[in-house]
């Protein structure tokens, strides 16, 4: 877009050097990429967003953690439609005593009398101290992210940007939250205060099964081309040890890998493989019965012109749903996760499939209130404050 045209140099260079940007004494200072997402950057989030879980628990928690950020403001600025994005993101600054105030159509906004998008983010910065935002723009929370860095070199009043999904490129923030489900589920009750660990117990059956999202084989099923929670989570998983990353979907050319993200996956050292159907056969066996964790995603028709809609409409969907029957080959501990919304009339996971203990999307879904809190901790540097809170309502426990 011509309004962004003066950081068009800016958006051409590599992941690696734009990172360094948007970041500031070894923590974040803006969240536009799922490639910001390290594993050592995601084992503090995890820990900070179990810390805010437990603690919501509890009255005396619940009431440190609304004290946390008292003191900060916050605008949701979100231009396309969402409802779990933008009401995870809203209760999670509820949690941290966050006040919200929210922009979710355009046409209410000053833009209606010719106001820039960049005008108007810069407005909401001399209001509130954090920026989320959604947007069907692909490269417009990125934009916003150079706007403030080059404020903050003017020493201006400068904030931090939240891409909470951004075109069909990224969503880093779905990203954090599905690997924080992941961690969780894959921690096998390790940590847990109450129950036993089911990791020796499930070694009697997977040998080599280990703790965390390392060794680990992940499934993305549907539309794969479009995916954006899928291209981030993918990119976010391609840096773990031993992964491989396999991707089922329609051969059609909008829901196949694009080869972008095919070579940025190989290129990281990830094991890819690519089929056609859930009931194919990898190395000769099951692929259902070989999956750690499987990612289902809907068809997204929105994005569909007229002639792409009547080819995918005669487009056999039946391999990639899953049934009582594809469920029954997977593994006793695979999750399996959606980011919804979930398609009530393909229903590529069915509703029977809720009551199965491997279904982990609704719980998925929740888990997003404790990642996005843990993530507006980090970026407002508070994490030791919360470690502090923590300590003192479990002494007051005691």
């Amino acid at each position: 877009m011509q309004e962004f045209s003066e950081f068009e140099s800016l958006l051409c260079r590599p992941s690696s050097e734009k990172n360094l940007e948007f970041q500031r004494h070894g923590r974040l200072k803006h969240i536009i990429a799922a490639s910001q997402l390290t594993p050592p950057l995601l084992d503090k989030l995890c820990r900070s967003a179990e810390l805010i879980r437990r603690m919501n628990r509890h009255p005396d928690g619940n009431r440190r953690l609304r004290g946390l950020l008292a003191h900060k403001r916050a605008m949701l600025y979100f231009t396309q439609p969402s409802t779990r994005t933008f009401l995870s993101f809203m209760a999670a600054c509820q949690i941290l005593g966050i006040a919200c105030n929210e922009v979710r159509d355009p046409k209410t906004s000053s833009e209606v009398k010719r106001e820039s998008k960049m005008d108007s983010i810069r407005m909401f910065s001399s209001y509130f101290d954090v920026i989320i935002m959604r947007s069907q723009i692909a490269d417009f929370a990125e934009c916003c992210a150079y706007l403030m860095n080059d404020l903050e070199r003017q020493e201006r009043r400068s904030v931090p940007i939240i891409n909470a999904g951004a075109g069909s490129d990224e969503h880093p923030t779905q990203a954090l939250l599905d690997m924080y489900t992941i961690i969780r589920t894959f921690d096998f009750d390790e940590n847990s205060d109450s129950r036993p660990s089911r990791l020796n117990a499930l070694r009697q059956t997977y040998p080599g099964l280990t703790p965390g999202p390392s060794h680990k084989t992940y499934a993305f099923c549907g539309d794969i081309g479009r995916g954006r929670t899928v291209r981030s989570l993918a990119t976010v998983l391609s840096q773990y040890e031993g992964v491989k990353l396999v991707f089922v979907s329609p051969q059609h050319e909008v829901l196949v890998m694009d080869d972008e993200l095919r070579q940025r996956l190989k290129a990281s050292g990830a094991e890819v493989h690519e089929f056609n159907s859930l009931d194919a056969e990898l190395g000769g066996s099951s692929l259902l019965g070989q999956i750690d964790c499987l990612y289902m995603t809907r068809i997204q028709r929105e994005h569909n012109s007229s002639d792409t809609e009547r080819e995918i409409s005669e487009i056999d969907l039946e391999p990639f749903r899953l049934s009582v029957e594809r469920v029954g080959k997977l593994k006793q501990y695979t999750p399996i996760m959606h980011p919804f919304p979930r398609d009530c009339v393909v229903g590529e996971i069915p509703t029977e499939i809720d009551s199965d203990p491997r279904a982990m999307y609704f719980r998925q879904a929740r888990n997003g209130m404790w990642a996005r809190a843990a993530l507006l901790v980090h970026l407002f540097d508070e994490a030791d404050s919360l470690y502090f809170a923590y300590s003192d309502v479990n002494r007051s426990r005691v």
